[in-house]
């Protein structure tokens, strides 16, 4: 589903990924670990193609995506549900607009069709009672949601998740961790994540990777990785 081979880049010369492979399978859900400044975000954008490589390939169902116009790049995201680590929900709009806006850009569907398919989404996530206010109103759990609700509502095949549990407390962290991982298995989605929370990345990844230095340092299943002795892992666990 989606694999990056050698990916390699750098600002102002710093380094921040250093010939990274890695590979998701279709379906997998996948955790990037590490700490502020390793490269998660970076790597994540990669994917997605908000970012491009110095050097090195980067494949979303077999199709190099690195060199990809805007237009192509433009075309593959209806396909791709983003979870920004802020929401990035609209402060003009309120959640039923923020949440259709992605369907009224991409598609050519009528205003009752929007809204069948926003209806849907509001019952999945819950959001039923908040469709009608504005950001601004809302918990930082509750603009998760949100977020989550707009990432989806296109039947996405691939969700991207930006620290979807920073600056929550950990009751909440938890029910957004929760939520990610059963909307992930009801939609069939292959779902990538970055986070430093290691608690509840054991609770929803099937695999997890580590990077330190813009490298992998570990790959593998959450009960290897608690296991772990590796040096890198004991000093991210400090």
């Amino acid at each position: 589903m989606i694999e990056l081979t050698g990916v390699c880049k750098s600002f102002n010369g710093q380094v921040i990924l250093d010939h990274v492979n890695l590979k998701v399978a279709a379906g997998e859900i996948l955790v990037i670990l590490g700490e502020s400044g390793t490269g998660k975000s970076v790597l994540l954008k990669h994917m997605i193609g908000l970012i491009r490589p110095d050097a090195g390939e980067v494949k979303i169902e077999g199709k190099n995506i690195a060199h990809y116009t805007e237009r192509k790049l433009l075309k593959l995201r209806r396909d791709i549900g983003f979870v920004f680590q802020e929401g990035a929900l609209y402060d003009f709009m309120n959640c039923y607009d923020n949440i259709a806006f992605p369907l009224r850009e991409h598609t050519k569907l009528k205003e009752k069709e929007i809204s069948d398919k926003i209806g849907k989404v509001l019952t999945l996530l819950d959001l039923k009672k908040v469709e009608a206010k504005m950001p601004a109103e809302l918990s930082g759990g509750m603009k998760k949601r949100v977020a989550l609700a707009r990432a989806i509502v296109l039947d996405s095949k691939i969700l991207f998740c930006d620290e979807p549990t920073s600056g929550l407390d950990p009751i909440r962290s938890r029910d957004i961790s929760n939520l990610i991982r059963d909307i992930s298995r009801q939609l069939h989605c292959t779902t990538v994540i970055t986070s430093h929370d290691v608690r509840n990345a054991l609770r929803l990844a099937d695999r997890i990777i580590l990077i330190a230095k813009g490298r992998i340092v570990f790959d593998g299943k959450g009960d290897e990785f608690r296991g772990s002795d590796k040096k890198e892992i004991q000093e991210f666990l400090v």
